[in-house]
């Protein structure tokens, strides 16, 4: 199995390779840009193994994917290379617009013309994977769930983004038959985070003795999902998963912002014990415009067609999280110092 997956330095994505290479044993083309959130750090791991090699390209630059497609020749192609952290869209939107839309119109162009060189048996085999997120579905009331039949109701530049690469993808499938099929996934945590989003920032302010802002009153919920249960899920929607269909990938584990972040400080308290209860530090401050209230995914589709079921809860998978934190500052702290500066809204 020959798979090209993109943004693949990114947190998801490098998750995603590492998977494929070590537990699969594919051979893994990974694409990346390495911007901000790309790091070959995260690919470590697996530096050293003969069924993964790196690329560096951008997905907006279509002659260079057509031709890093064709040269790779590959079985399935999983698209993640995306701009991805919603406060950064709401004060740079432009960057938004050209990786998420123009860049997987650009895939999604590549991978048809190459699709359409290949002969009948491989053509019926290939995949391409379109990766997503429940932001496109808007802010859910205290009840109720994401389904795969929830009308997009996308909040903040970064979801409608996102929102526009959905239909695209569905609409390459419907008007040229190239074998698309998407996910939806809900909030993502675990190692190799990078350090602007809301689980790394607290474990990494709670470190140095820093505020732990929390927007609003903390009371936004979120459905999160452990990111390597992810990963898991997304081989098994590449390599199952119906034609055309969506499938959402969630964790089953609701929290409350304010809730995750005073688990962080109760785990920091017995781990890396400060001067005083790490809560402390919690400090909250004005709301993200456009905050969507509350996340939640019905992953039922993809369990009881596909049998994924996710094997961390949030209780086990955050500890994880943390522990790995501690333990591998040559990850994250050439980032604190040389990229981003410890504040909530992340721009450099």
């Amino acid at each position: 199995m020959r798979i090209v997956v993109t943004g693949g330095a990114g947190f998801i994505g490098s998750a995603l390779v590492r998977y494929l290479v070590r537990d699969v044993g594919a051979d893994v083309l990974t694409i990346d840009k390495l911007t901000y959130a790309g790091n070959l750090e995260s690919l470590k791991p697996i530096e050293n193994a003969p069924n993964h090699r790196f690329l560096r390209a951008d997905i907006c630059l279509g002659e260079d994917i057509a031709r890093a497609i064709e040269d790779f020749q590959p079985d399935r192609i999983m698209h993640l290379a995306a701009e991805s952290h919603v406060d950064r869209s709401i004060t740079g939107a432009g960057d938004f617009i050209k990786t998420n839309v123009f860049g997987t119109f650009n895939m999604l162009e590549a991978s048809r013309q190459y699709w359409n060189k290949l002969d009948d048996q491989r053509k019926s085999e290939f995949r391409f994977l379109h990766v997503s997120t429940d932001e496109v579905y808007g802010s859910l009331g205290d009840e109720g769930l994401f389904t795969e039949e929830t009308a997009y109701d996308p909040s903040s530049p970064y979801s409608a983004s996102k929102a526009a690469s959905d239909h695209l993808a569905v609409a390459w499938h419907r008007t040229y038959g190239l074998p698309v099929v998407l996910s939806n996934c809900s909030n993502n945590y675990g190692p190799y985070h990078f350090p602007e989003k809301l689980i790394p920032l607290m474990i990494l302010n709670a470190l140095d003795g820093k505020p732990l802002p929390v927007y609003g009153n903390g009371a936004n919920i979120r459905d999160w999902l452990y990111v390597d249960d992810h990963a898991k899920a997304l081989h098994l929607i590449a390599s199952r998963g119906r034609l055309g269909e969506k499938y959402n990938v969630g964790g089953r584990n609701e929290r409350r912002n304010i809730e995750v972040v005073e688990t962080i400080c109760a785990i920091l308290d017995k781990l890396s014990p400060a001067t005083g209860p790490h809560a402390r530090l919690i400090t909250y401050v004005a709301d993200r415009p456009g905050h969507d209230a509350r996340y939640a995914i019905d992953a039922s589709k993809l369990e009881q067609e596909l049998g994924w079921k996710a094997a961390e809860n949030f209780d086990t998978g955050i500890e994880k999280t943390v522990k790995w934190y501690l333990e591998n500052r040559w990850w994250w702290e050439p980032l604190r110092q040389n990229v981003y500066s410890g504040n909530r809204l992340g721009v450099v």
